[in-house]
């Protein structure tokens, strides 16, 4: 079951449209592959509490509340371990582009990624501490990405996630 759960919360940080050269299951699966490198390194960094897997195992989940300042830091963790944050601890928005492509999107679908992204980081300006900010960015983007309704489905991400090698 942990296993599981580390490679379910992969999908916490990355989330891309249906309409690019795959479908968005597909490419989050792709995408998720270099996150499940890093989540037991930034797990034991952080010393993070199971209440943090539990944040991020729920993510997806509209309805859960995403409160803990803690799971910032670990999402944060995440995509430094990637490359993916620049020296001002917000996110590369070329590397970020350049991660969805290589995982299978197009140039839409990875510009779009990375607008949303931004225009979430604009709304958190105000959010100084860093941990914090990744926060209110990630919750930004979570709600983003269901208002497009692009968000992955609990069974879809199971399924994967047992299959996953």
């Amino acid at each position: 079951m942990a296993d599981i759960r580390w490679r379910f919360v992969s999908l916490l940080c990355v989330a891309l449209m249906a309409d690019g050269v795959m479908s968005s299951k597909e490419l989050l699966s792709r995408m998720s592959t270099g996150f499940n490198n890093v989540v037991d390194g930034c797990k034991n960094e952080l010393q993070v509490g199971d209440h943090i897997m539990q944040d991020m195992f729920n993510f997806w989940r509209e309805e859960y509340e995403l409160v803990n300042r803690e799971l910032g830091c670990m999402i944060l963790c995440m995509a430094g371990k990637l490359g993916l944050v620049g020296d001002d601890q917000k996110m590369h928005h070329g590397k970020a582009e350049d991660y969805a492509k290589s995982h299978g999107a197009d140039d839409s679908t990875a510009k779009q990624l990375v607008t949303i992204i931004h225009d979430c980081e604009k709304a958190s300006d105000a959010v100084e501490e860093a941990c914090s900010r990744t926060l209110e960015v990630s919750k930004c983007f979570r709600t983003k990405i269901h208002e497009l309704q692009w968000a992955p489905s609990f069974e879809v991400m199971m399924q994967e996630l047992m299959t996953a090698g």
